[in-house]
């Protein structure tokens, strides 16, 4: 069964994030909290924990759309072609944020995403999600943990989401309630930014 933790948003405690990195860095699956919904994620290093991943969302690894859950711009560029200034001014204006850009990907991802041109990069505005990607010191592979009620959509509540997924993965946070909407989804990867899905994040930025 999952371990149940709480780590407060506006302070997270270091003991507690480490215990995080830990269950991660072990091939471990992590329910937490990002400035949207709850994310599922995993160590983007560990083949296991990605094959875990996408059983559970029914889907083939190297066909999955995850996004990589990054600390910050630099940590970006680790995993995506050289981008331009005005792509990189927009990166700036927007994150961290509740927005996923679909840049395209180098030959520093992980094998198992070798075959898709493209990769997904959110830098959640949430300070837990990005405390536990900084001492991992590489991106989770996240994907949100949508709800089988179709009025819900997203589960909000912590608690209700560890009595669903506890023996799924191995540890869900409670970083308080969640947010019921998703990112906005935003693909730079042509000529032009094209809007995927409008969600969180306001299309001002454009």
């Amino acid at each position: 069964m999952a371990q149940f933790i709480k780590i407060y948003e506006d302070k997270p405690n270091e003991a507690a994030i480490k215990k995080v990195v830990d269950v991660l860095k072990n091939g471990g699956l992590v329910i937490y909290p990002t400035d949207t919904v709850y994310g599922l994620g995993c160590d983007i290093t560990n083949t296991k924990a990605l094959e875990r991943i996408a059983k559970i969302k029914g889907v083939k690894l190297d066909k999955a759309n995850f996004s990589f859950i990054c600390h910050d711009l630099s940590h970006i560029s680790d995993y995506v072609k050289q981008i331009n200034t005005a792509t990189f001014k927009l990166l700036k204006r927007a994150l961290p944020g509740p927005y996923t850009f679909i840049l395209e990907g180098n030959n520093n991802l992980p094998k198992e995403f070798k075959k898709k041109s493209t990769v997904g990069i959110r830098i959640p505005n949430n300070s837990i999600a990005l405390e536990i990607v900084k001492q991992l010191g590489n991106p989770i592979v996240s994907t949100s943990i949508h709800d089988e009620d179709a009025v819900l959509e997203y589960s909000t509540d912590p608690e209700l989401i560890f009595e669903k997924w506890q023996n799924l993965v191995d540890m869900v946070i409670d970083g308080g309630y969640g947010d019921n909407v998703g990112s906005t989804i935003i693909d730079l990867s042509g000529f032009e930014p094209l809007v995927v899905r409008e969600g969180k994040g306001s299309l001002d930025i454009l």
